[in-house]
């Protein structure tokens, strides 16, 4: 069994924390259903925000969908010019027997922008 990064990115339309909860809860969930993982895979989740984000801890969202005996870790984003506002990022390690290339990185809203290069997979039907 190996761990896995599972990344993932959305926008959030407001800096409040009903917004910040509803998309992280969103994002969360489509990787979840995307991966196929349960919460006794995970080993690690880190939240992410651009510092315009600030309303909410954004791992209460995932406190609220029942994972709650999980590490979690939130931060923010380096403020980068011309970097992508109002993004709310996540990283989720699970242990897994799937390869890296079996690994599908959700991004969503705004975000699908973050990944549209070479090697995107694209991970919710949202993002197609």
């Amino acid at each position: 069994m190996k761990c896995r990064g599972i990344r993932g990115a959305t926008t959030v339309d407001t800096n409040t924390g009903d917004d910040i909860l509803a998309a992280a809860k969103e994002l969360l969930q489509e990787m979840i259903q995307a991966n196929g993982f349960e919460e006794e895979d995970i080993a690690s989740i880190h939240f992410t925000t651009t510092p315009d984000l600030n309303a909410v801890f954004p791992a209460a969202a995932a406190r609220e969908l029942g994972l709650t005996q999980v590490p979690m870790l939130c931060g923010h984003e380096m403020n980068v010019p011309g970097s992508l506002p109002m993004c709310l990022r996540i990283l989720v390690l699970i242990n897994t027997e799937k390869s890296a290339e079996k690994i599908i990185h959700t991004y969503i809203k705004g975000a699908r922008e973050l990944r549209s290069g070479s090697g995107y997979k694209e991970g919710s039907p949202e993002a197609k």
